[in-house]
């Protein structure tokens, strides 16, 4: 699914609707912004994942496959957590689920400085699910894109099921 990007304006610190998507039946595997405008301090994505399987939410910017990534992870399901990093990565990688867990799943995910050009981007992100009180979870992850570039497109991949949503908001600097 592509998803042409818009242009907002508003006061320093406010966020801006830039682009919506929604899910429709067969579900989709990626979900891409693009022509993202460089008029914003930091971006903001919004998920309401629906998952239908276990599914791990991976982002790319700029269609880069190299080995130009990296992530932390903290996470915790009540009975046991987890941490781990990974770096070289060909992807950054978003709270997802696992375990079986098949009940919506929440994401926010900070993009700072995207339109830089004098720095590498990092990105913040947390999610999180209820399994109806049994075994639900939480995550935080950061994730660095060791690139100058300013951010223009921005892939998110995984088993995206009917209605689930993705916003991209901009927040004015």
């Amino acid at each position: 699914m592509l998803i042409l990007a818009g242009v907002g304006a508003g006061p320093s610190g406010d966020f801006q609707s830039i682009a919506t998507e929604t899910v429709g039946s067969g579900g989709s595997s990626t979900i891409t912004f693009i022509s993202i405008p460089s008029t914003y301090k930091h971006l903001q994505i919004r998920i309401h994942d629906m998952p239908s399987a276990n599914h791990n939410i991976t982002m790319q910017f700029n269609s880069d496959t190299g080995s130009n990534y990296s992530y932390h992870n903290l996470s915790g399901n009540g009975a046991t957590v987890a941490s781990n990093a990974s770096a070289p990565d060909t992807l950054m990688y978003l709270p997802g689920t696992s375990g079986g867990l098949t009940f919506p799943l929440v994401v926010v995910c900070d993009i700072l400085d995207y339109a830089d050009t004098n720095k590498y981007k990092t990105v913040r992100a947390i999610g999180g699910n209820d399994n109806n009180s049994t075994q639900g979870g939480v995550a935080f992850r950061s994730n660095n894109w060791r690139n100058t570039s300013a951010v223009t497109t921005i892939t998110l991949s995984g088993s995206f099921a009917q209605y689930s949503s993705f916003a991209l908001y901009g927040i004015k600097g």
